[in-house]
């Protein structure tokens, strides 16, 4: 099967298309593509929606691994909202 996996960073972007063999996990095709490092468990997703690291991929999957939040989104808003204009 054939999939994608790809990370973005502010500077930089990351896409790995590999080959993979039914019932791979989306842990396993997150370290064999190279772009994560095993200090913590990342957080992915398939086309934008977030999955579990031990479901399976299938052909044609585009694996993301997401980053950290800087912010939390409604902190950041309610911040900017609270400065005057």
């Amino acid at each position: 099967m054939r999939i994608t996996v790809v990370h973005a960073l502010p500077q930089q972007q990351s896409v790995v298309v590999m080959e993979v063999e039914p019932g791979t996990t989306l842990r396993q095709a997150v370290e064999r593509s190279g772009l994560w490092t095993p200090a913590a468990p990342p957080r992915v997703g398939v086309f934008g929606h977030p999955r579990a690291l031990q479901e399976t991929v299938g052909e044609g999957d585009r694996v993301e691994i997401y980053r950290e939040l800087l912010k939390d989104p409604k902190t950041a808003r309610r911040q900017r909202a609270q400065k005057p204009r």
